[in-house]
């Protein structure tokens, strides 16, 4: 909890898991379209793609997808404080200080979702959260940032 903030509670994996799930299947409502009109399947095998080799993949449409995805979180964290998925379920990214993310820490905290990925399916990054008392991944430590979970009635007003 932050001191100054007591409504504030450090998120946990559990919301942040299903706030990147709810991402991902919303950017998923935009990528296979994409894919079906430019390379005429719903979901790209690596046959599909113009440049792979073994498990690295440098297809043109992949490396577009990644840079959307990679803006699309920044811009929704820095400038809005939070993507659709921690939105819909209560969470919010803010600086260790309370204060908004803002782009620089939010580009810092994506960035290195390279870290928190090793080494493999986010391990370090999910342990991290799990045994931090703030439940910060290496990204959030780095960037100076915080997940927080807000009471759906923070914003409600006594009448």
């Amino acid at each position: 909890m932050l001191k100054s903030f007591p409504n504030l509670r450090f998120a946990g994996l559990g919301p942040r898991f299903w706030a990147l799930v709810i991402d991902f299947l919303f950017l998923s409502l935009i990528f296979f379209p994409i894919t079906q009109l430019v390379k005429g399947v719903w979901i790209m095998t690596p046959a599909n793609h113009a440049w792979s080799y073994g498990w690295f993949i440098t297809d043109p449409l992949c490396l577009i997808f990644v840079i959307i995805i990679f803006a699309y979180f920044v811009y929704a964290e820095g400038i809005h404080g939070a993507t659709l998925g921690k939105k819909i379920l209560g969470l919010h990214v803010i600086g260790i200080d309370a204060t908004t993310c803002g782009p620089k820490r939010a580009f810092i905290r994506n960035f290195l979702r390279i870290v928190d990925a090793l080494p493999v399916l986010n391990i370090l990054g999910v342990v991290l959260i799990f045994y931090s008392p703030e439940k910060a991944r290496f990204g959030d430590r780095m960037a100076g940032t915080r997940v927080v979970s807000i009471p759906r009635d923070i914003n409600k007003r006594d009448d």
